[in-house]
């Protein structure tokens, strides 16, 4: 959907920041604070409405919603409909609107998915990670390779059409075979989305305090293998390479709220450490869930602060967001010095001029925060 005015509709991105543990590599914004679940939908409904009377993304009708974590499925059904009758009571919303779970697949059973259907949720992701239980174990993921296969199953006998999964691969001691094993057992749900991220190691994680000393993501080399092996197998089966880590069916399965933040539309941000972007103006919330709920308690937004960026600055973000995604930056929104990069990085089949844009390949993809720094 489109605004009057020809601008993409805002979207709406709610972190639920509750988890039932933490994965050791998980450096998102989450808690295990089940004492706090039920002050959360009201804290919502709180700061929406707070939002919805000054100044955001403006006036028109969102066409995504977006529930992230943390993870959104630990919430009952009962709280996930007070936040959704609460944000449609106080926003618009087209009716076409993309509404996204993220999921546990250890959450789901057919009478809940039904629940959620009837909620308007139109979109799954399920956090599956891998099909194999020794890999769950090390990534300490709470479920395993059969309760995930069980709730990619209910979710499609419940008429689920757009179902993503997302996996994560490049640990240490991981081969081409094992991806692909994950890769086939995928496939078997015939899903219209995956998000398939290399591990990475994040700051104060279990993970980190255990990188130093015995090493968990693969070496840079076999990481770039398996991500170019990966990028080759799905894009030969018609898969769309559409972003660094997300493919795509088709075009219309392309995650619409995604898109929206590599293209710099205005997006509000709800919840504990959510992110909001007004065109200009990037802000944050307080990360903690109780100073989020302190804030909100005191009548006051859990604003923790913003960043107001300068036209140049749009524009060199514009070119390191849009190297990530294969409809590259546009040609005019490169650095003025940029020429003689962009035709080396032609000629060494990193790039590819095409409609006024600088296209990257997948092994352009690979190399996107280098080549942003010569290009920008």
């Amino acid at each position: 959907m489109r605004t009057e005015d020809h601008r993409p509709a805002p979207g709406l991105y709610l972190h639920v920041p509750f988890c039932v543990r933490k994965c050791p590599y998980c450096g998102f914004a989450s808690e295990v604070a089940p004492e706090l679940h039920a002050a959360f939908p009201d804290a919502v409904r709180r700061e929406a409405a707070l939002r919805a009377a000054g100044p955001g993304p403006g006036p028109a009708a969102f066409d995504t919603l977006y529930l992230g974590g943390g993870t959104p499925s630990v919430l009952g059904d009962d709280a996930l409909e007070a936040i959704l009758t609460g944000l449609r009571a106080i926003f618009s919303f087209a009716k076409d609107t993309e509404v996204t779970l993220e999921v546990n697949p250890g959450d789901l059973n057919r009478a809940r998915l039904s629940r959620l259907r009837a909620l308007g949720i139109n979109r799954l992701s399920l956090g599956v990670q891998s099909f194999d239980d020794r890999v769950l174990r090390f990534l300490g993921r709470r479920h395993d390779a059969e309760a995930a296969r069980a709730g990619l199953r209910a979710a499609r006998e419940a008429g689920f059409d757009n179902l993503g999964i997302d996996l994560i691969d490049a640990f240490r001691g991981q081969t081409w075979d094992d991806l692909r094993r994950d890769l086939e057992a995928a496939m078997e749900f015939s899903p219209t989305h995956l998000s398939c991220y290399q591990l990475t190691v994040e700051p104060a994680t279990p993970f980190a305090h255990r990188h130093a000393a015995d090493p968990v993501t693969a070496p840079e080399e076999q990481q770039a293998e398996l991500f170019l092996s990966l990028s080759d197998f799905l894009r030969e089966r018609g898969w769309l390479h559409y972003e660094v880590s997300n493919f795509a069916r088709s075009e219309p399965f392309r995650s619409r709220h995604n898109r929206k933040y590599w293209a710099q539309v205005p997006t509000l941000g709800l919840g504990p450490a959510a992110h909001g972007f007004d065109g200009s103006c990037r802000s944050w919330n307080h990360r903690a869930v109780r100073d989020y709920l302190g804030a909100l308690d005191r009548g006051r937004l859990p604003t923790a602060g913003e960043e107001r960026l300068t036209v140049d600055q749009l524009r060199q973000e514009r070119v390191m967001l849009g190297l990530r995604t294969a409809s590259g930056p546009a040609l005019a929104d490169l650095g003025p010095d940029a020429d003689a990069a962009l035709q080396r990085f032609v000629s060494q089949g990193l790039l590819r001029v095409d409609r006024e844009r600088a296209r990257p390949t997948p092994r352009g993809m690979l190399l996107c925060d280098r080549l942003a720094v010569e290009l920008a």
